[in-house]
């Protein structure tokens, strides 16, 4: 039987994530393959073979020849999407999309078989990613979550509004870029929008909520902001000094503010609060994005399945988050040799 010594990265050729992580698995003595999705299947060659009852799987990177035998993949960790790419680049509108549609059958058809720990698996990333069921699944877990609505009623967002004994905010659903990076620089209209404080202008257009689903929330005063990165069984804290900037007061991700992030302790049953949320996904990595307003409340915005952490460790230096995701892959890896 095959040694289970490899951890697979999927994920595409700009995540600096997956760049870092290969050489702190190979210091914990596991070998890493990876597959950018947005170069595959250019740049790969794989086969999937089902003879005399068993299967045997493998795939190869072409550019660095390096290869993997899918029995050796003890762990799997499935980052970042990325559109695939083709050796031909003037297919036929049709012919793309057969050809997207039928790389995905054969490569997940192909990782699905592997029998190994997932950070985290497709299945459960999709069921995660729905903002309107995790603020149901985080009252079930005792988190306070803001009144929220969405609709594409005009009339429900404006009584929804005006029943707010404060200010309201939008926010996206799906992304704060409002899908900019979907389209090329000739078709983008708008970079993007943050979570905005609803204005009278904005209240004066409600009419366009018609038009596209949208959601609202009452806005929760803070006292400061926390990115919790749960990895397994740790729970990893920071804190961010978000009112310290009016750039960052309503959405704390302008990164141009120079406001203070630190590391947190967590009160025991809000760590264990966001280690179960996260766990009952069946997911072993989650970012929550949580509010401690003035009065000392833990108020739940949002989980981010796949959200990113290097910006947290490159300005909270003390929270280990790389060596965490490293140690859990590597241990989960190795763990499955007989």
């Amino acid at each position: 039987m095959a040694a289970k010594d490899t951890v697979l990265i999927i994920s595409n050729s700009r995540d600096l994530h997956a760049d870092l992580m290969a050489p702190l698995l190979a210091a914990r003595g596991v070998r890493s393959f990876r597959i950018d999705l947005d170069t595959f299947p250019r740049d790969y060659r794989l086969s999937q073979r089902f003879l005399h009852g068993s299967l045997q799987a493998q795939l190869q990177h072409l550019p660095s020849g390096a290869r993997v035998d899918l029995s050796q993949v003890g762990a799997v960790w499935n980052r970042k999407p990325g559109e695939f790419a083709f050796a031909s680049d003037d297919l036929a509108p049709q012919e793309k999309a057969y050809a997207q549609q039928e790389s995905e059958q054969a490569l997940f058809g192909l990782l699905y078989t592997i029998d190994c720990f997932w950070m985290s698996h497709p299945t459960a990333l999709r069921g995660a990613c729905w903002k309107g069921e995790q603020l149901q699944r985080a009252l079930c877990h005792g988190f306070r979550v803001p009144a929220s609505i969405v609709t594409n009623d005009p009339q429900e967002a404006r009584d929804f509004l005006a029943a707010l004994p404060g200010d309201g905010i939008f926010k996206s659903l799906s992304s704060p870029t409002l899908a900019a990076d979907k389209v090329t620089d000739e078709e983008c209209i708008a970079s993007g929008l943050a979570t905005t404080l609803v204005t009278p202008e904005m209240r004066a257009c409600l009419d366009a909520v018609s038009e596209l689903a949208c959601h609202f929330q009452e806005y929760i005063p803070k006292q400061y902001e926390l990115r919790v990165t749960v990895i397994g069984e740790r729970v990893f804290a920071a804190r961010i000094d978000s009112q310290d900037d009016e750039r960052t007061m309503v959405d704390c991700r302008d990164m141009s503010a120079d406001v203070g992030y630190s590391a947190a302790e967590l009160p025991p049953d809000v760590a264990r609060r966001c280690r179960d949320f996260v766990r009952s996904y069946g997911l072993s990595f989650g970012a929550l994005d949580l509010i401690v307003t003035p009065e000392g409340d833990y108020v739940f915005l949002e989980n981010n399945p796949c959200g990113q952490f290097l910006f947290v460790e490159q300005l909270v230096p003390a929270l280990r988050l790389f060596d965490a995701v490293a140690d859990l892959l590597s241990k989960e890896c190795l763990c499955r040799n007989p």
